[in-house]
């Protein structure tokens, strides 16, 4: 994705336009930046140029090789000796306003853990940085990616990697086109101090301006889409912290800033890709999990009011809570009926029937305010069958009735025994069906307990 201008270009770091506007996003929130990649693809390059061009006081260590006296210095008592001081050099960390950690997978255990201050609260020994504004770092990818080659590089704790707000993967030679090749082959850049006239440090006062004039009220689509996206990942078993949620909301505002432009699709699925911590341990969160959560954050948050509740309904975990919504908030039967038409088609059969034989009787009798006649007809072809059933099924004897051949009818029959009244009635007429039909029933004491709380939430709304 490219900027209206490549302000890295300009710097002579060629071949991240597929990233630049992360990478400008981070020096508009000045959350921490990870940069991920093989080694010689320009990392540090980058970094080192960001700073040079912003005129920063920078520091740049190795990780592989600090001593926690590089960052700090030597300790020494003041006059009185009532207090510890420490002896500074050009090296140490204080006064710095920009702090790159290389290597920083090679860190030792015992540097990592005096990092994290660093790299999550601009501290070191407790002691505020007051100068700080950029944290970044640089690895290779860990041992712990499959095939990797670099067996030093370490995943990095789980608890730090979270602390960066963006982890950006930087391509290799097979990533450049033709033209970044010849640039960056071209030794006429070596030695070079990074200088675009101040382009980049005017832009990037303009847009933190911009940026801290919106953050006090951030747009509730960009809040909606990162709490949508982070759910839907976590449905995937892709964790997300909800510290994360907040950074995400943040880097997409200062992509939104600047970029110039609306929100758009690709734009935010970019940024979160890079808010994924998983890369800086090895782990390789599912293409297709990431997609389909972008997708559905997306369509949440940036379509129209009825594509919303429709997405907000599919979305809604219970099938209690879909009853619910029917009730409350619907915007109109028709979208209450469409809503329902889908779930009917995608959600299975046993949720689906479950749904429709708790629903439908109230939904008949034209008590569900956001269900219009074709989404009752459409409960009704899926409840019917259920709702006529009859004795199809012995529960007494249920491993040798003959021609029941469900491999859940013994544990059907075992909730059965648990109940009485017209909740076994209810639930014995569900299991039926479903047996009788062979659909696949995972837990039936769940089902049973989704019909129950369905009906019982129908029957409040009716009340009400």
């Amino acid at each position: 994705m490219r900027t209206k201008q490549s302000f890295l270009a300009r710097l002579g770091v060629y071949g991240f336009e597929a990233v630049e506007l992360v990478i400008l996003s981070a020096l508009v929130t000045e959350d921490p930046l990870l940069l991920i990649g093989n080694s010689g693809t320009g990392k540090t390059f980058l970094l080192n140029s960001i700073s040079e061009a912003l005129g920063l006081e920078h520091r740049h260590y190795n990780a592989s090789l600090i001593s926690f006296d590089d960052l700090v210095g030597f300790p020494y008592p003041d006059e009185d000796k009532s207090c510890v001081k420490f002896l500074e050099t050009p090296a140490t960390v204080w006064g710095a306003e920009s702090v790159l950690v290389d290597e920083i997978s090679r860190c030792k255990p015992e540097h990592q853990n005096r990092l994290f201050s660093l790299v999550h609260e601009r501290r070191i020994q407790g002691i505020s940085l007051e100068k700080l504004r950029f944290r970044w770092a640089a690895m290779n990818p860990c041992s712990a990616d499959h095939g990797n080659e670099y067996g030093g590089s370490e995943a990095l704790d789980q608890a730090l990697a979270d602390r960066f707000g963006l982890i950006v993967r930087v391509g290799d030679w097979r990533d450049l086109s033709l033209a970044n090749r010849k640039l960056v082959a071209d030794p006429s850049g070596d030695g070079v101090v990074a200088n675009d006239g101040g382009a980049l440090a005017t832009a990037l006062l303009q847009w933190q301006l911009r940026y801290r004039e919106a953050l006090p009220h951030c747009p509730s689509q960009i809040i909606d889409y990162a709490c949508a996206a982070v759910s839907h990942l976590g449905e995937a078993r892709i964790r997300i912290s909800p510290r994360r949620a907040r950074m995400l909301s943040r880097s997409l505002l200062a992509a939104t800033v600047v970029s110039g432009r609306a929100p758009n699709s690709s734009l935010f699925k970019l940024v979160l890709e890079c808010s994924l911590p998983q890369h800086a341990w090895g782990e390789e969160p599912r293409a297709a999990a990431v997609a389909a959560a972008h997708q559905a954050a997306w369509d949440l948050s940036f379509s129209t009011k009825d594509e919303r509740w429709i997405h907000e309904f599919h979305a809604q975990p219970t099938l209690a809570g879909k009853a619910k919504m029917l009730f409350n908030g619907c915007p109109s039967p028709d979208t209450g009926s469409s809503a329902v038409a889908q779930m009917l088609v995608s959600d299975g059969d046993v949720r689906a029937t479950t749904l429709a034989m708790a629903l439908y009787p109230a939904a008949a009798a034209g008590l569900v305010p956001g269900l219009g006649a074709e989404g009752i007809s459409d409960l009704g072809r899926v409840a019917q069958p259920v709702l006529s059933v009859n004795g199809k099924v012995s529960w007494r004897e249920p491993l040798t009735e003959k021609g029941t051949s469900h491999p859940k009818v013994a544990e059907c029959a075992n909730v059965l025994k648990r109940l009485d009244g017209a909740r076994r009635e209810r639930a014995e007429q569900l299991f039926n069906h479903l047996i009788v039909n062979n659909s696949f029933l995972h837990n039936p004491a769940q089902v049973e307990r989704e019909l129950d709380d369905c009906v019982v939430a129908i029957a409040g709304e009716v009340n009400r």
